[in-house]
This record gives structure tokens, sequence and C-alpha cells, in this order.
């Protein structure tokens, strides 16, 4: 079976020794990963920080998914995702992210990142283990759907 996360997660939005002063500038810099691929314009960035504003995307266990309002599907040339890893961690409005995983998605191909994202945050130790992560390989591994729960 075909991997459904392929092409979603490019090797060069994975970026693990990211320092934010803020919330703000890491959603800044997930965007700037995200238009660095050519998945998003710059105008998906504002719409990523416009969400953040109305509702924090911070999941938990130092992990936030920061990604644009509804608007800002316009701004999406190609559903993607970009990895940033905050090691000394970055304020998210009082609590500590060092994880961010931004999302563009104009329709569902994202969906089973985010299920395994919700699965790794779970379980305390693989939720570790993507905040410790030391390569993109590791990112890659982390987030990509395990076999027994992606096949049909």
């Amino acid at each position: 079976m075909a991997d459904p996360s392929a092409g979603l997660l490019d090797r060069r939005a994975i970026r693990l020794e990211a320092v934010a002063a803020g919330h703000e500038d890491a959603v800044r810099q997930c965007g700037a990963a995200l238009v660095d691929v050519g998945a998003v314009t710059a105008d998906y960035v504002e719409s990523m920080l416009d969400r953040e504003r109305s509702v924090s995307t911070y999941l938990g266990e130092g992990v936030a998914v920061p990604h644009g309002t509804g608007s800002g599907r316009a701004a999406i040339l190609r559903d993607a995702i970009a990895v940033l890893r905050f090691p000394r961690g970055a304020d998210w409005n009082g609590a500590t992210v060092t994880v961010a995983v931004a999302v563009a998605a104009r329709g569902d191909g994202h969906m089973a990142i985010l299920a395994e994202l919700a699965r790794l945050l779970s379980d305390p130790g693989r939720a570790r283990n993507l905040r410790e992560a030391a390569t993109a390989d590791d990112i890659t591994r982390l987030l990509q759907p395990r076999e027994e729960e992606a096949a049909p």
C-alpha cells in the first residue's frame, strides 16, 4: 500500500535546531518552511497567525500544530507539512512547545499524519521520542502511519 503521507513532508521542511522568541516567531518560522518548499504563498503565513490569535494550536505534550484559517486555503499551492523542533522550547502563551507540526491542506491528504500525531501524543514515550528526535529520518519514521493501522 502506498504511504498516504508520501510527498507531504519534504525533508527540507524539517528543521531540528530552531530557536523562537515566542509563539508568533515560531509560527512565522513554520510558515516560512512551507513557503521554502513551495507549498504555500507568504499570505498563508498571515493566515496561520490569524488562526493562532483566535485559538491556540497547542495540543499538549510540548507539541503545537499551527495551520491557517479556512480563508487561507487560497494561499495553499499543495498539501504539505513542516516539522520544526525547538530544543530550548518556545513559549506558546504560557506552554512550552518543543515541536511544531505545521499543516497546509486544501484536502484531507494530511489526515493520516495528523491521526498518527494524535496516537503518538497519547503515548508519553513516543511523544518524548518526537520531542527528542535528532534526525529528519527520526521525524519521518515517527509520523509515518504504522503498517498495521494503515492497512485497509
